[in-house]
């Protein structure tokens, strides 16, 4: 079980980074990402999952541009989260979700397209699995109590989330299902 201290300054580090400057859908990203984290963590996600969700955007994503670190910051990241937290958000981050996501549940081979290096590749089941639940996990705290999220993009996030079922978590899946069914 990790230390609140150790998350303070997890927090405090994404507060230095700008992040409550940062506005998102409904407010400061420094939120967004603390929300994420939490809604991880009440699924049961490993740490390393959680801490990932914490600066599951720190570098920018294919729909959100701002970004409160740069590549050249992994390192720091890493220090502050972890070396294996880090790489997920690099994962998450470096998506072309266009071309990844519309793979998920149809093609037999998945191939993860980096937006940051126009790279072609596998990831692993775990990796896929980790970004996943992320994704979800990032969507529904988008979602909860934004009605009008819902409304714009219920339709298209209820088949993404189903075409990732097979890798997503019970409580993932019943936390969809139950905001977006």
């Amino acid at each position: 079980m990790e230390c609140i201290s150790v998350m303070d300054e997890k927090v405090t580090q994404l507060q230095a980074l700008g992040t409550a400057e940062i506005e998102h859908l409904d407010g400061p990203f420094l939120d967004h990402l603390i929300g994420t984290k939490e809604i991880l963590k009440s699924w049961s996600a490993p740490e390393v999952l959680q801490n990932a969700g914490l600066y599951h955007a720190a570098y920018g994503t294919v729909d959100f541009g701002e970004r409160f670190a740069s590549l050249e910051d992994r390192k720091k990241i890493a220090a502050i989260i972890g070396e294996e937290s880090e790489a997920m958000v690099y994962l998450y981050c470096s998506c072309d979700r266009h071309h990844f996501w519309a793979q998920i549940g149809v093609a037999k081979t998945l191939e993860f397209k980096n937006r940051f290096t126009n790279k072609t590749y596998q990831i692993t089941e775990q990796e896929l699995r980790d970004f996943c639940e992320l994704t979800v996990a990032n969507e529904l705290e988008i979602a909860t109590d934004n009605p009008n999220f819902i409304k714009k993009n219920r339709e298209r996030f209820l088949d993404l989330f189903e075409r990732m079922e097979p890798y997503l978590s019970p409580n993932a899946i019943q936390a969809y299902k139950a905001l977006l069914a």
